[in-house]
C-alpha cells in the first residue's frame, strides 16, 4: 500500500490552463493552482487566462481556502522586463498568492517591488544543489522547484541543507522533457517556435528515422516496430510511490505537469494523489489503473530513483489513448437527480464509471431511453448536450467510458 499517515503540511499542487480546469483542480483536492496568462508562461498553447479571469480565479481560490500562483517564467528580453513587473503588480491587487519565476533579473526586479506575494523559482531554471537554493532564498525567494534530475537522496540532502530557509517543491506528475529542465533549442531549429518562450512545439514527439551520408533517401530501420522510431520521446513521470518519502524529509509541495492537458487528466490525477496525501490505503496496482484511464506516454519514475535507462522512454508510440473515455460530467444536482453535460457520444443503456470528487468510484447503467432537458427522449447522446440523470450525484462527478481494464 501506498498510504502513510496524513501530512497535511505538504501542498498538493495542480495545473489549470484555463477558469474550468482551476475549479476542477480545486474540486478533486488541490491545495493551489498555478495558472499563466497571455504573456509570460511557458505554456503559451494551454489556453492560459486573461486578466479578468485571473481575478476571478483568485478569487474563486481564496474563497475556499485555496492558493492561486502565476507563471512568469519564460526568459524574457531586456524590453519585457518591465511588462512583467507591471503585470505583476497588477496581479498583486488581486492577490496573487506567488509568481513563479526562471530569470534571475526578473526576480531581482520583482523583489524591487517589495510585494506581498512568495517569489517562486521554477524547475526552468535548474536547481541541482542546496547551495543555489539558498542562494535564491538570499535574492528573496521563498520557494525552489526542484530540477527533475535528482535523485531520491539528493532530493533529501537539499531538504535536510534548506530546512526553515526556504521551502522546496517537487515534481511528481506529468510530461517530462528530454532535454535537461526544459533547456531545449530543438523547437527553435525544426519550427522556429523558442521552448524557453512557451512555444514548444514538441519536436521530440515526431517520428524520426536514420539516413546514411552516401544513401540519401534511403531510411535505416532503426526500431523493430514499423511506425517510427520517436526518438526522445521520454515517458509521462509517475512519482505516486514515492511521496511518502517525498513528505517525510519536508517537501513542502508536490506539482503535478499538466497546463494543457484535459479536465479528465486534472480530476484523475489530482484525485489520485490527494487520495495517497490523505492517507487512504491505495495499492500500487490501483494507482496505475487510475493513471491509466487517461492517455499517457507510458510512466516512469524518471532520475528519482538514481538514473535513466532505456525503460524510460517510448519508442514505439508518441502517445496512447488511455484505457477509458470521458463522456459526461455533473453540472448540477437536486434531491433524486442530476443535469450532465455530454462530452462525447453516449448510448442509452451504457454502463459508465464514475468517479467522484472524493476519489470514490463506482459503476452507474443510463436510463434507456436518455432524458434529455428541452423533453426529448433520446437513444443517443452527442457532445455539449444536457441530459437528466435519475441518480443523485454531485457537480464534478465524471463520466466515462471504460474500453478495457489493466
Amino acid at each position: 500500500m501506498l498510504s502513510t499517515q496524513p501530512p497535511n503540511s505538504v501542498e498538493l499542487l495542480a495545473p489549470a490552463g484555463t477558469l474550468e480546469k482551476l475549479k476542477w483542480a480545486v474540486a478533486y483536492g488541490a491545495d493551489a493552482v498555478y495558472f499563466g496568462l497571455e504573456f509570460g508562461s511557458l505554456r503559451s498553447f494551454a489556453g492560459n487566462l486573461t486578466l479578468d479571469q485571473a481575478d476571478q480565479a483568485l478569487r474563486y481560490l481564496h474563497a475556499r481556502g485555496k492558493k492561486g500562483y502565476v507563471t512568469l517564467n519564460i526568459y524574457p528580453f531586456t524590453d519585457e522586463i518591465d511588462r512583467l513587473v507591471s503585470l505583476a503588480r497588477t496581479l498583486e491587487t488581486m492577490g496573487a498568492d506567488a509568481f513563479i519565476v526562471a530569470d534571475l533579473g526578473l526576480l531581482a526586479a520583482l523583489r524591487e517591488q517589495k510585494l506581498n506575494a512568495a517569489l517562486h523559482i521554477s524547475t526552468q531554471a535548474n536547481t541541482t544543489n542546496a547551495q543555489t537554493a539558498l542562494a535564491y532564498a538570499r535574492l528573496g525567494a521563498a520557494r525552489v522547484n526542484l530540477a527533475r534530475e535528482l535523485s531520491l537522496d539528493q532530493i533529501r540532502d537539499i531538504c535536510d541543507r534548506t530546512r526553515g530557509r526556504v521551502q522546496t517543491e517537487v515534481f511528481v506528475h506529468g510530461a517530462v522533457c528530454f532535454s535537461y529542465s526544459g533547456r531545449c533549442a530543438i523547437s527553435d531549429y525544426l519550427a522556429a517556435s523558442g521552448a524557453n518562450r512557451g512555444q514548444c512545439k514538441h519536436p521530440c514527439r515526431w517520428k524520426y528515422a536514420l539516413v546514411e551520408e552516401k544513401r540519401p533517401g534511403e531510411y535505416m530501420p532503426v526500431a523493430e516496430d514499423a511506425r517510427g522510431l520517436y526518438l526522445f520521446n521520454s515517458k509521462e513521470l509517475a512519482l505516486f510511490a514515492y511521496i511518502p518519502a517525498l513528505a517525510a524529509m519536508g517537501a513542502a509541495s508536490l506539482k503535478i505537469e499538466g497546463r494543457m492537458k484535459s479536465i479528465h487528466y486534472i480530476a484523475s490525477v489530482v484525485s489520485l494523489y490527494r487520495q495517497i496525501l490523505d492517507g487512504k490505503p491505495i495499492s500500487a496496482e490501483t494507482a496505475w489503473m487510475l493513471l491509466n484511464r487517461v492517455p499517457n506516454r507510458g510512466y516512469s519514475a524518471g532520475f528519482i530513483k538514481g538514473s535513466i535507462g532505456p525503460d524510460d522512454y517510448q519508442r514505439h508510440s508518441s502517445s496512447s489513448e488511455g484505457d477509458s473515455l470521458f463522456v459526461a460530467n455533473v453540472q448540477s444536482c437536486e434531491e433524486e437527480s442530476c443535469l450532465i453535460r455530454v462530452r462525447n457520444r453516449i448510448c442509452a443503456g451504457q454502463t459508465l464509471e464514475v468517479l467522484r470528487p472524493d476519489g470514490a468510484l463506482s459503476t452507474l447503467t443510463l436510463p434507456d431511453p436518455l432524458e434529455a432537458i428541452d423533453g426529448q427522449w433520446l437513444d443517443v447522446a452527442q457532445n455539449e448536450q444536457l441530459l437528466r440523470l435519475p441518480y443523485r450525484l454531485e457537480p464534478y462527478t465524471l463520466l466515462r467510458s471504460v474500453l478495457r481494464n489493466t
